[in-house]
């Protein structure tokens, strides 16, 4: 399916807009994103846009992946745990780059088809839960990294509650019908620091399940 000229012009295109991280720009350079996206937009893999899957989501758009796993300063020793799983394009990264992924789908649906995805692939770190996001996944807290891959107007303590001391968290921040501010947050003993990047949009981060 993959075309390498096309390819290599993402990833031009990725440093371009200052991903430096190698590892994160061969893991995107070897996964092929057309297996996360429905035969309508196959052909449309390596464009940097977002892109529709199920459910009436999106892919997000392949700068916007590759920055906010940058900003979380990745290492192969990390447990990191993902709210909004979506095709599960961006647990394949991650499970590329970290130790074990933890990655919760609120839409049943999505849940389904990305474990399927996942397990297709033989990929054995990555595990898919179909739950509320907003609650994360206490049982299996802290982590050294959290990402969050859908629209909060401010940061959620549950889940800041679950990262280390010293852990790291990415997520968009901001009025949910807006843009949205990709905001990195780390967390100190008795407080945490903000750094606020790129304006980006993401759907909202919602409560319960579909």
């Amino acid at each position: 399916m993959e075309n390498k000229q096309e390819i290599f012009r993402l990833i031009y295109n990725l440093r371009q807009a200052g991903i430096t991280d190698n590892k994160i720009l061969n893991a995107i350079e070897n996964t092929d994103r057309s297996q996360f996206l429905g035969n309508n937009f196959k052909h449309r893999y390596a464009e940097d846009i977002p892109l529709p899957i199920s459910c009436g989501q999106t892919i997000s758009q392949p700068t916007v992946v590759a920055k906010m796993m940058q900003l979380l300063n990745l290492s192969q020793k990390d447990k990191v745990l993902e709210i909004g799983t979506g095709s599960g394009y961006q647990a394949v990264l991650l499970s590329k780059l970290v130790r074990r992924v933890y990655t919760i789908e609120r839409k049943s649906i999505l849940a389904k088809e990305a474990s399927k995805l996942i397990s297709k692939l033989n990929i054995s770190n990555v595990i898919t839960i179909k739950g509320d996001g907003a609650l994360g996944l206490p049982i299996q807290s802290p982590f050294d990294k959290i990402l969050i891959t859908a629209a909060a107007e401010e940061i959620p303590k549950i889940l800041l509650n679950q990262l280390k001391t010293g852990g790291i968290m990415v997520l968009p921040l901001g009025p949910v019908n807006e843009y949205q501010i990709l905001t990195r947050v780390t967390k100190r003993v008795d407080s945490f620091e903000c750094e606020e990047l790129d304006r980006v949009k993401f759907v909202p981060l919602l409560p319960n399940t579909e």
